[in-house]
């Protein structure tokens, strides 16, 4: 027979029911013993991306993640196979070249059009004496830069899952937590600063700095509790219901003692 209450039936319905979840990706997310929403939401970042915008990548050192404003000033095309498409911009400072390989048609001119501005984040390189950024994670006209989360939570991924497939179907199972009645005493709430449940877990999910994926965050902290009472919770009714069970008794009626009283022993 299911306990579970009704309230948490969204939270362990199947992975396809999550918009953009398909059977191909459900197959991916088992990799990560994944399968249920709720295994989800309790897959938390290990680590952030600092996506602020920086005035300019002028003086910055290499093979860091940057996000910076642009003006698209060329395009250089790939001439034979195998080379990549140059895109020449500039931001307040100093050139930065964009590089992509094997893009078809027209894509690149669209994405950035020669003359306009654009906010690009990805990672910085150096190659020749000149920075360069290989295929940029993001690239996003002016009018769009609420999109681009200034900390981006980093998950665990493998084949098949993407950062941006992870961060969809997170975001939707967070929508389906449920606001329930809290189970921590409160004075304790109040003397650590936690959260209330599905607070923690958008905080988790959500983090504004690298301290928020810390051990002594307090969104962690709370969820850290959780998962200990809960397990504390589950020895002690399963000792309780240990208890209840009635056990066969073993008191004799002094059948088999009367049996095997001979003369002999007399």
């Amino acid at each position: 027979m299911n306990c579970r209450p009704e309230i948490l039936f969204p939270l362990f319905s199947d992975l396809t029911s999550l918009p953009g979840v398909g059977e191909k990706t459900t197959t991916a997310f088992e990799t990560l013993k994944i399968s249920k929403p709720r295994d989800l939401i309790f897959t938390l970042p290990h680590s952030v991306v600092d996506r602020r915008i920086v005035p300019s990548v002028q003086g910055l050192p290499k093979a860091i993640i940057i996000t910076v404003q642009v003006t698209v000033i060329q395009h250089i095309l790939a001439h034979s196979r195998g080379k990549p498409h140059r895109i020449i911009v500039e931001d307040a400072e100093s050139t930065i070249e964009l590089i992509y390989f094997n893009v078809r048609g027209d894509y690149l001119e669209k994405l950035l059009p020669v003359g306009e501005q654009r906010l690009i984040s990805g990672k910085l390189e150096a190659f020749d004496n000149r920075t360069q950024m290989v295929h940029p994670d993001y690239v996003l006209p002016l009018d769009q830069q609420s999109s681009l989360p200034s900390f981006e939570a980093v998950y665990p991924l493998t084949a098949g899952i993407s950062p941006k497939v992870m961060l969809k179907a997170v975001t939707a199972a967070l929508t389906r937590v449920p606001n329930l009645d809290e189970w921590i005493e409160p004075s304790l709430l109040r003397d650590r600063h936690w959260p209330r449940f599905k607070i923690a877990l958008q905080f988790a999910h959500g983090p504004k700095a690298a301290f928020d994926i810390s051990a002594q965050a307090p969104a962690r902290e709370r969820l850290a509790y959780d998962e200990f009472l809960a397990h504390q919770l589950t020895k002690a009714i399963a000792r309780s219901q240990a208890r209840m069970n009635i056990g066969r008794r073993t008191e004799g009626d002094g059948r088999l003692q009367t049996k095997n009283l001979g003369p002999a022993s007399l």
